[in-house]
């Protein structure tokens, strides 16, 4: 449910030197960044799908992001692995909007917003509008909620705020959009309770479980993904970040129910996508 495009076609990185050596230091990782045509061919050697995405985080961080169209064009080139999700920044008014309406049209099958990066707290009814379109066209958004590894150990983060990353800010999205669903990305340090409530209370509230090695999972958020949220909590590594092998073979240790392991790493995830076909996931 979760997989970054972090680099374009022309080889420019979305994210930048100083906030990519950051991350870079920050999740242990030192390999290149992939293509989208390596994402897809890494994901299609593992029988597995991925929701790909870049972040618009250019009026905060100075960076263009790697173009949505490329999002786009490589979901069209590789149909049978990647799923395409866009991000626009909910400040830039209108042409937000506009931008979103033509990226539906063009076949984006979700959205990511990433509040801390973008600087907007998710509540904020700037972002309504946005909210509006995407529950109107009957798409999910993926929301970046808890701490923060982008910015992490630089010098006043970067600038990067965590508040912005609470999800209890989302329960007054949840309650003003109940038709829109809203994905949580990561378990939510150090708000893992307030993550669990809202999902726990709200149908339209899902859980994605990137960005964090299972072995650093909170006890409740295993507890709570065995039992209540078992069909609320989705598979997700942060790819290039964490590599869905090393998330996996953590996954492997946690204690999860043999039932509800398949519907973590798959059945929830093809509902809230759309994917499944007279009653079977392909």
């Amino acid at each position: 449910m979760h997989v970054h495009l972090e680099v374009s076609a022309s080889g420019h990185d979305g994210l930048g030197p100083a906030l990519r050596a950051g991350a870079n230091r920050y999740f242990g990782r030192e390999t290149p960044l992939p293509t989208a045509d390596e994402i897809a061919a890494y994901y299609r050697e593992r029988s597995m799908a991925a929701v790909l995405f870049a972040v618009d985080a250019e009026r905060m961080t100075g960076v263009p992001p790697v173009p949505n169209d490329e999002v786009l064009a490589a979901a069209r080139a590789n149909p049978d692995v990647l799923i395409p999700f866009v991000s626009v920044d909910p400040a830039r008014g209108d042409a937000a909007i506009a931008e979103a309406r033509r990226l539906i049209g063009a076949g984006a099958r979700g959205f990511k917003l990433h509040p801390p990066l973008q600087g907007f707290s998710s509540s904020d009814r700037l972002a309504y509008p946005l909210y509006e379109v995407i529950e109107s066209a009957g798409l999910p958004v993926i929301m970046h909620t808890g701490h923060s590894g982008i910015g992490a150990g630089l010098p006043g983060g970067a600038g990067i705020r965590l508040r912005h990353g609470n999800p209890m800010d989302l329960d007054d999205v949840a309650a003003d959009f109940p038709n829109l669903t809203i994905v949580l990305a990561h378990p939510s340090f150090p708000w893992q309770d307030e993550a669990l409530s809202v999902a726990l209370h709200k149908p339209n509230v899902y859980i994605d479980l990137s960005g964090w090695l299972p072995r650093y999972f909170p006890p409740q958020l295993v507890r709570y993904a065995d039992t209540l949220l078992a069909d609320k909590v989705m598979f997700g590594s942060d790819y290039p970040l964490i590599s869905p092998d090393r998330w996996l073979a953590d996954f492997a240790d946690l204690e999860i129910r043999d039932d509800v392991r398949p519907r973590i790493l798959r059945g929830t995830a093809a509902r809230v996508l759309g994917l499944e076909v007279s009653g079977r996931t392909p």
